[in-house]
């Protein structure tokens, strides 16, 4: 009974990162600009995730929301901010630096796992994060020369964002994940309000928001978040880097991406490193299990 239940865990999450992967080719196959984008799919995100957090009934769906406010505001700000970023930095740079750069957000989490709460980083991190960062040297030094630095910028932020969000839910592990990702769409639609010079959406685009805003991204979560209630969090790492690989070749085989040389260099660079870095913590836990 428990291997049914690892592996439908297990088979759960992974089609919840591949969803994850193909959000990032349907952003940039619309026809208009990421902010434009990130305001309506914000709205869709909020409709979705209430839609299913009032399947409890909205006596449930109201405490959901009164018993966590402050994090769900702070969670939610967070997670609204490092979602602008993703959508706005696939708009400005190829999908293949997108994924390639917000995969170094363990990096980021350890650095302010550190400054905030003094964690000292173990020394598979340390070693980590090291290569990691040669990585992002190698992926910005083309940026650099041709002055195209605003959409790699983008992913960086998002990395950044991502990870002080997942610092703040690691602490508060009770808090609803649906209601910190809906309260996070209201962020995206309202930020977007500051800056949206178009609210025009094409017909091809309107479509391929609501398949975003309704399904792929509310449920692509939401298949991660049932995995994470069995897997351990070295074997989700694991399973979210194939977001990282499949993302480019959607882009490649759909709309005939291809990224160029220092991407693929330093993308394999940070890849081989978090893909070494988590198998050997599924090693560690697995001995820490038999002891």
């Amino acid at each position: 009974m428990k291997n049914n239940t690892y592996i439908f865990a297990l088979l759960i999450t992974m089609l919840g990162v591949v969803l994850m992967s193909v959000e990032t080719l349907l952003i940039k196959m619309t026809n208009i600009s990421g902010l434009t984008y990130s305001f309506y799919i914000g709205i869709l995100m909020f409709i979705s995730l209430n839609a299913v957090l009032l399947k409890d009934g909205i006596k449930n769906t109201i405490n959901i929301y009164k018993d966590n406010l402050r994090i769900i505001l702070i969670s939610g700000l967070l997670m609204g901010l490092a979602n602008m970023f993703f959508i706005n930095s696939v708009k400005h740079t190829s999908i293949a630096n997108a994924v390639i750069i917000i995969s170094s957000a363990p990096l980021f989490a350890t650095l302010f796992a550190y400054l905030f709460y003094k964690e000292k980083p173990q020394k598979n991190i340390f070693i980590a994060s090291i290569f990691i960062f040669i990585g992002l040297i190698i992926i910005f030094s083309k940026q650099i020369s041709s002055g195209n630095l605003l959409g790699d910028s983008l992913a960086l932020l998002c990395a950044m964002s991502f990870s002080l969000n997942f610092m703040v839910m690691s602490k508060h592990t009770s808090v609803n994940r649906f209601a910190v990702l809906a309260f996070a769409g209201v962020c995206i639609t309202l930020m977007s309000l500051l800056f949206i010079q178009s609210y025009t959406v094409d017909t091809t685009s309107m479509y391929i928001l609501l398949i975003a805003g309704l399904l792929i991204s509310p449920f692509s979560r939401i298949f991660v978040l049932i995995g994470t209630k069995t897997l351990p969090a070295s074997e989700i790492s694991l399973l979210t880097i194939l977001e990282t690989i499949l993302a480019p070749i959607w882009a490649w085989i759909f709309i005939s991406e291809i990224p160029v040389s220092t991407t693929i260099f330093g993308g394999l660079v940070i890849l081989a490193t978090l893909i070494i870095n988590s198998l050997y913590l599924i090693k560690i836990s697995k001995k820490k299990a038999l002891i």
